[in-house]
């Protein structure tokens, strides 16, 4: 089953308008001006250090990872490795590496490289993001848990042979193509001052970052991709406000823009402006999560009322602008275990108030909502339930953070409810493992949900081999989320991208539309930045 049909079919579209111009034969030079809108600046120069879209952007420059995202097939593909075989059981992997694949001070890259990348990941003093990845790797969560020193599931056969052992029957293109997974240079990277001028793998070299005003790069002439990058320079310039993204854009300053709910509906009316638009359904679940040490939230029946009391239709059609599709349940429309059938919960306010009333909540309570300016997922939103969860007797103080700081604020635990977008995609699997009561909060485990009989499902289907057998296990596994309702069940996003007619090669990735392999784009004559 192709997991992104749907996602697919939706950008048809898209690439009628584009397909012209693909035609055309590349051309070489001048700036690529993107964005990154998902806040005002990035985290960090660490691409390890970061579990935020906004910091994925500028690693996809800099940095390359073991497997990179194919948008167009749907799934992943090998970046740092020219062939693989896998073990009869499908849980061990030996990757042919690449001897081509020079990092920006002209190392060549070998198997120590990412042996030492991922061992790095699972310092169980950091908690990195990525180490929920490579906690699949055999001997990984040793490491984590201090009990040893290197991942046995890793061994280096030589420097261009790697064999990897999975935890279990698992494709890891599927979890090793973010670049919260990149390869460093194992000995440079322990310099103390390398991550003022990071060096990668990728297709353009780092030249400075400018704190809440842009990052630079420029081509990297020794990329083991051929005649690639196009580009001379990339500059990324992180713009959390739509309106200044708008203004940018209306301008001509940047050559993309993510666009909000609001800008979607103007950018469509628009005659000039529709003809550059790009559209795919992403593998994100906008939600609200609930903190169970909140004592009201421990509570089953609780988070069912929330659900209840919320209406989610007429948010997603009033201020989403319909930019979204309803949620009935945690994994997308995109997913093969998405089931059609399922029903969203439905708004019914009365048997909110019955479900409070059976927890012991008559009157109702007050909770405090961690959000951010977002306008699709946050403030805004949290403003329009205000007064469907008030009739049911439920009030809510908001706290606003800013969208960069959210994640941190998350991984502490310093929340009773906050609302997010979380990736819920591609593979389906890792996406319901958040919800195992062994994966820890600052994995991906925010809601630090807990149930045996969940917990079994997700067992069962990570060591069925029979993949029809193993989509029921996790079907039922989804169904059963739905029903305990960790979170209040959003929206499953519409990503929008906006794209100035001089921008070519583009492509409609529904793991993040904002996420783009820069070494495939290139302007033509007609850009302001051709030259």
């Amino acid at each position: 089953m192709k997991k992104f049909a749907f996602a697919t079919a939706l950008t048809l579209a898209a690439f009628a308008v584009q397909a012209q111009a693909q035609a055309q034969e590349p051309r070489r030079g001048g700036t690529i001006r993107f964005t990154a809108p998902y806040g005002a600046s990035f985290v960090s120069n660490d691409s390890h250090v970061s579990n935020q879209i906004q910091d994925e952007i500028y690693g996809y420059a800099l940095h390359s990872m073991l497997y990179k995202w194919d948008a167009k097939a749907g799934k992943p593909a090998l970046d740092l490795a020219k062939s693989v075989t896998v073990s009869p059981d499908g849980k061990v992997y030996t990757f042919k590496l690449r001897d081509d694949a020079l990092f920006h001070n002209g190392r060549k890259m070998t198997a120590d490289d990412i042996i030492w990348s991922y061992t790095r990941l699972m310092d169980g003093a950091k908690n990195y993001p990525g180490a929920r990845y490579i906690a699949r790797i055999v001997g990984a969560s040793d490491v984590q848990k201090g009990q040893a020193k290197e991942i046995s599931g890793l061994k280096k056969i030589d420097d261009y042979t790697l064999e990897m052992t999975l935890t279990d029957k698992a494709d890891p293109g599927y979890f090793l193509f973010s670049a919260m997974t990149a390869i460093l240079p194992a000995k440079e990277a322990q310099a103390p001052d390398f991550f003022n001028k990071p060096i990668g793998l990728g297709p353009f070299k780092f030249v400075e970052h400018v704190p809440g005003s842009r990052m630079a790069f420029e081509r990297w002439d020794k990329y083991y991709q051929t005649g690639k990058p196009y580009a001379d320079k990339l500059v990324i310039s992180p713009m959390g406000e739509a309106a200044a993204r708008d203004v940018a854009f209306r301008n001509k300053e940047i050559d993309v823009s993510i666009l909000g709910s609001t800008q979607y509906v103007a950018y469509k009316a628009d005659a000039n402006l529709s003809k550059g638009i790009l559209e795919v359904a992403e593998v994100f679940t906008r939600n609200m999560g609930m903190n169970p040490s909140f004592r009201p939230f421990s509570d089953k029946r609780v988070r069912q009322a929330i659900n209840h009391a919320i209406d989610s239709d007429l948010i997603i059609k009033r201020l989403v602008r319909d930019k979204a599709y309803r949620a009935a349940g945690w994994l997308p429309l995109s997913s093969p275990v998405f089931d059609k059938d399922a029903k969203p919960y439905a708004y019914d306010p009365e048997k909110a108030k019955k479900l409070l009333t059976e927890a012991g909540y008559p009157d109702g309570f007050e909770f405090e909502w961690t959000a951010t300016p977002n306008e699709s997922w946050g403030i805004p939103i949290v403003e329009a339930t205000i007064p469907m969860l008030a009739k049911v007797g439920i009030k809510v103080k908001v706290k606003p953070v800013e969208t960069s700081a959210l994640g941190g604020v998350v991984v502490g635990g310093d929340f009773q409810a906050f609302i997010w977008s979380n990736t819920s995609g591609p593979d389906s699997l890792t996406a319901l493992k958040c919800f195992h009561s062994a994966t820890p909060r600052w994995s991906c485990n925010y809601t630090t949900f807990k149930n045996a009989a969940y917990d079994k499902l997700i067992d069962d289907a990570s060591a069925e081999n029979d993949p029809a057998k193993q989509l029921e296990l996790l079907k039922k596994a989804n169904a059963m989320l739905q029903d305990e309702a960790p979170v209040w069940f959003f929206n499953y996003n519409k990503a929008v991208m906006a794209y100035q007619p001089w921008l070519h090669g583009l492509q409609p990735n529904a793991t993040e539309l904002a996420l783009q392999r820069y070494e495939d784009l290139w302007v033509d004559a007609s850009s302001p930045a051709a030259k």
